[in-house]
């Protein structure tokens, strides 16, 4: 029986394995998907300073090469009807320091994990798609790509449909939103590169009044439209559609640059349980919350959790009493879930001020930027809003938050 199984080999699951292995375990992922797997579009484009800190703590050195390969924007732009209402450029991260994110697309955030699991000595099964999930006292049999697998713990990080959260039974709750937003991924013109700005439209003049965001990544930059709720969405989301209103917002040339375009609607969801009943399987990443974008929190948020799973996982298996192991585990999924709750509801607060549904609040926004010419405040207020609170999550006794 092996010690620890992960499932999913995206950045969470990666970041899972690699924490195991720092902990002196061997660990096994499973991949549904084949190794040469096509994965499209930036998806989550940031990994904060905090995600870099526990990977560098897992994989020496990691951090770097993610941030030598990523990009840090150091100007915030908001605008608002076609005025500025809000800039900021800040200093550039002094030389050897963390920068407080780098921005690439997560097929490359994966590229360098992957890597670093294979240096590690992490072994990984592709094609391997787990298909049932049994518990017994002293651990989980797993049956992935047709084969029998046994595992002290498994760390489930295989997203969003997980079969193995399924597997147990643990339901999520919680919002899908009704409007949806369309993501296209431009591929930047080495010889007339666009800015390194971060931009955010409020009621762009010439969408219509909807929302645009503008933001880079490592050789090229994401568009993401806010549509209304009552959108066609062929208005809006095919290719073609794309074709005709993306040089509203950005330099028609780039429209020979188009990478990806994709809809997608707001979940806000948490699973009810972040462990099963006999604390044997770990819930991680998608596979136990999903989270609107806003403020980069899911696959961020995803980190922590692998690691915090680790690390319970760690100092489990050595416990000669099984009733403090299990409450090892149990803790790992309390705190988590506690964390889970407070990033949905953070993400929840920013899209009730990006998304307004009373007419007070769109009031207020349009009096913010009037007046931000004269009261700076507002227009850091319409800046920062966007993302929801940013006061620390509750504490948990692992400290990996």
């Amino acid at each position: 029986m092996d010690p620890v199984i992960v499932v999913g080999a995206g950045p969470v699951g990666l970041s899972a394995a690699l924490a195991v292995r720092s902990f002196g375990l061997p660990v096994t992922v499973l991949e549904a998907e084949p190794e040469d797997r096509v994965r499209p579009g930036s998806r989550a484009l940031f990994v904060h300073r905090e995600s870099l800190r526990l990977l560098d703590i897992s994989s020496p050195g990691l951090a770097a090469e993610i941030v030598d390969h990523g990009v840090v924007w150091q100007t915030r732009r908001t605008l608002h009807r076609g005025r500025e209402v809000y800039a900021k450029t800040y200093p550039a991260p002094k030389r050897g320091e963390l920068p407080p994110f780098t921005s690439l697309r997560q097929v490359e955030t994966e590229r360098h994990l992957l890597g670093a699991c294979k240096a590690a000595g992490v072994e990984l099964a592709w094609g391997a798609p787990v298909s049932e999930v049994d518990i017994s006292a002293d651990g989980v049999t797993l049956v992935a790509g047709g084969k029998r697998r046994q595992a002290r713990y498994v760390i489930a990080a295989d997203g969003a449909r997980s079969a193995v959260r399924q597997g147990l039974g643990i339901e999520m709750h919680g919002k899908r939103s009704d409007g949806f937003h369309v993501v296209v991924d431009v591929e930047d013109r080495p010889q007339n590169p666009a800015l390194l700005e971060r931009v955010f439209h409020y009621e762009h003049p010439e969408m219509g009044g909807r929302n645009v965001l503008r933001v880079p990544f490592a050789g090229g930059f994401q568009i993401d439209l806010q549509c209304k709720d009552d959108d066609d969405p062929d208005a809006f989301a095919t290719d073609e559609a794309v074709r005709r209103w993306l040089p509203e917002v950005i330099d028609p040339a780039y429209l020979e640059s188009i990478l990806w375009v994709s809809k997608y609607h707001y979940l806000q969801v948490v699973a009810d349980a972040f462990t099963d009943p006999s604390r044997r399987v770990l819930l991680v990443g998608e596979a136990a919350h999903l989270f609107p974008p806003l403020g980069a929190r899911g696959m961020n948020s995803g980190i922590a959790d692998a690691d915090a799973a680790a690390t319970a996982i760690a100092a489990a298996l050595p416990a000669g009493n099984p009733a403090r192991a299990a409450e090892t585990i149990e803790r790992f999924a309390r705190d988590r879930h506690a964390a889970a709750r407070y990033n949905s509801d953070a993400a929840g607060t920013a899209l009730a001020h990006l998304k307004p549904t009373s007419p007070v609040t769109r009031l207020q926004q349009r009096a913010a930027a009037a007046l931000s010419p004269a009261i700076p405040a507002l227009g850091s207020w319409l800046e920062h809003a966007a993302y929801g609170p940013r006061t620390a999550p509750p504490t948990n006794p692992h400290g990996k938050y």
